[in-house]
């Protein structure tokens, strides 16, 4: 067991490595816990005790027990509380991390906030759980169960303790949610006072934030914006996106004029820019064109602050996808469903992609994926050359959608570049040998049309997937999200694509993701992630991984929100997929595949783990107090028993 226990320690020691958190084995070099810990005793002995790991991270002590057997993980007494007996002190480890953690408390008076944290198991089979206790009289109930000790390092301690144990929104959790109340206040003006339809709405948006830009570059304000009844505030503003277009040298000429024909709807639509009466929210009346106060209502709420809005965060896909959301749109009807945040910045992760990458994404949208693998390779650049190089060079894309190919223009654009090699064609018309010539992009994004299948047996997500795959350069990776149905293969059409893939692609494994992920949409995704012009061996290990409970959960009124055991979730996820920690077959099944299996870990999954002692009571336990219900209702045949009145 002492051998057991070692390679536990061991392990949490890599964790807390991994976390950065520098804590103290079986001591402490604080010298306030030192001292509480100098008659912690868990055989209540008034004697030194000391648990496996403890230290502060901020101003919160942080205190780990661990044991080998996860059996040993907590004991409940007859009220079902963490028993504080002795025997449970010294053999569970929620139940010693409970008592260092109010020893600490009650012998000191310099720190008083601990989380308290049992580690039981090893890597593959395991339970981390933390406990909130403070000031020695509150002791909470035990928190959800951890993966790694992402949360608890210096970044994230106190958004944690805010979130969890306070229950508090903090500011980052805030910023999503109120760009999108500033999109549905925003859907409600653009629909009362201009009418406009779903595709015209992220245009005026896009349109409003080029000129708001380059207004701040000519020094104007937005008196600028005059109810001119020749020079109109719509002329005015489109005057301004061409200008700016031409500041950031979109070209060739071609380009230029296809973005410029779309953001015609903001000169050519009367309504928006007529005099009219408006109530602000304040509930004061005004009178100008709709197109002013669109522009004073974005200056103010997104423009002004758009450099505090993280990075990759796409607030032009955010907008157009609550537009979708509160008019009920064409987006669906047009197969298209915005990929969140989360999701592009997970892309990048599972191939950690690089400051030299070549990007390209077919179906590029809003632009979200470009931005995202932009943002990333900026940070990873060495210097301002490679960051130029990155922007003009760098970064490929295609929309069918012309409207949406402008707004993805004016997203890059707004960025401060990356907008140079967006094209506005049909991907699928496009030569695959020819596009690696071109662009020798070495990574694929996609978030390709949903539904299309049912309309052209061409356009199924797998053949999307197949086109991009053969458009990348050998030994490159593409990364696609699509829905589970694409990886079953069920029609001969589907199943001879995925044939065709193994033949000349390497599958490297596909994440089955949170149900909710493209909330409202009706859609179970899952991510697949291929090595492109590498034949698929028959002995090459697959890695199918259940990444349904990522962290994101749906509430009432909000949709789809990031809890804080997000991240967590997260970086275990990462280091199961690097190969850098082995897991249970319920999270992640390893195995050699077929054309015609189910890309899926459903397909492949079944448990291969040891009931505990608890697990196996339990099931006992059921099974006898079904078996006398059914005996007492007369149906002990059942069990083999005869009815009494058959017996006579």
């Amino acid at each position: 067991m002492a051998k057991k226990e070692a390679q536990t320690d061991l392990w949490v020691y890599e964790l807390l490595k991994e976390a950065k958190i520098r804590l103290t084995y079986q001591g402490s070099d604080i010298k306030e816990l030192n001292e509480a810990l100098s008659s912690a005793s868990k055989k209540g002995t008034n004697k030194q005790g000391y648990p496996e790991y403890c230290g502060v991270v901020k101003d919160f002590v942080i205190v780990i027990e661990n044991k080998a057997d996860i059996d040993k993980h907590i004991k409940l007494d007859n009220n079902h509380l963490i028993s504080q007996e002795q025997k449970d002190i010294e053999n569970y480890a929620l139940n010693g991390a409970l008592w260092y953690a109010k020893q600490i408390i009650k012998n000191q008076n310099t720190y008083k906030k601990v989380f308290a944290i049992a580690v039981s198991g090893d890597s593959k089979k395991h339970r981390i759980t933390p406990i909130f206790v403070d000031n020695g009289a509150l002791i909470k109930e035990p928190l959800e169960d951890i993966e790694t000790f992402m949360l608890l390092n210096e970044a994230n301690i106190e958004e944690y303790y805010k979130r969890e144990v306070l229950k508090e929104e903090t500011s980052r959790q805030k910023t999503k949610e109120e760009i999108e109340k500033i999109a549905a206040a925003l859907h409600e003006d653009l629909r009362n006072y201009g009418a406009l339809d779903d595709r015209n709405k992220p245009l005026v948006v896009a349109g409003i934030l080029l000129a708001l830009d380059e207004m701040k570059a000519k020094g104007l304000d937005l008196e600028y914006l005059n109810n001119d009844e020749i020079d109109t505030d719509g002329s005015k503003i489109y005057e301004l996106i061409k200008s700016n277009l031409k500041r950031s040298h979109l070209a060739p000429q071609i380009k230029y004029d296809k973005v410029l024909t779309q953001f015609s709807v903001i000169k050519d639509t009367k309504k928006i820019n007529e005099l009219c009466e408006i109530t602000d929210k304040k509930g004061l009346k005004i009178n100008c064109t709709p197109l002013k106060h669109y522009a004073k209502f974005i200056k103010e709420n997104i423009f002004d602050s758009i450099h505090t809005i993280k990075n990759s965060n796409d607030y032009l896909g955010i907008f157009y996808s609550e537009f979708m959301r509160f008019s009920g749109g064409d987006g669906q009807t047009l197969g298209i469903v915005l990929t969140p945040t989360h999701i592009t910045e997970l892309f990048c992760d599972l191939i950690n992609l690089k400051a030299s990458d070549k990007v390209l994404d077919p179906c590029c949208g809003t632009g979200s994926f470009l931005i995202t693998a932009m943002d990333y390779m900026l940070l990873k650049a060495k210097n301002e050359r490679q960051k130029e190089e990155i922007k003009k060079n760098q970064l490929f894309g295609f929309e069918l959608q012309s409207f949406m190919f402008a707004v993805a223009t004016a997203n890059m654009v707004l960025r401060g570049d990356g907008k140079s090699n967006l094209y506005d064609e049909d991907f699928l018309k496009q030569n695959p040998l020819n596009l690696q010539e071109n662009f020798m992009a070495n990574v694929g994004f996609m978030n390709p049309p949903y539904s299309q299948g049912k309309i052209d047996k061409n356009l199924t997500e797998i053949a999307f997937t197949e086109h991009l795959l053969n458009s990348i350069l050998k030994d490159g990776k593409v990364v696609v999200i699509v829905p589970q149905s694409a990886m079953t293969g069920k029609s001969k059409e589907e199943k001879a694509i995925k044939a065709n893939i193994l033949k000349h692609h390497t599958l490297e494994g596909v994440i089955t993701l949170n149900k909710n992920t493209f909330y409202g949409v009706g859609t179970n995704p899952c991510i697949a992630v291929f090595t492109t012009g590498m034949p698929h061996s028959k002995d090459k290990i697959c890695k199918f991984i259940n990444f349904e409970d990522d962290g994101f959960e749906v509430q009432k009124h909000k949709g789809l929100v990031e809890t804080i055991h997000a991240k967590d979730k997260k970086a275990y996820l990462l280091k199961v997929w690097h190969d850098e920690l082995e897991s249970p077959s319920k999270f992640c099944v390893k195995t050699t595949i077929e054309a015609d299996d189910e890309w899926l870990h459903s397909f492949y999954y079944f448990n291969d783990e040891i009931p505990t002692h608890e697990e196996f009571e339990k099931t006992m336990a059921d099974y006898l107090t079904f078996e006398f219900n059914m005996i007492t209702h007369g149906r002990g045949y059942l069990f083999g028993l005869e009815d009494e009145k058959d017996a006579k």
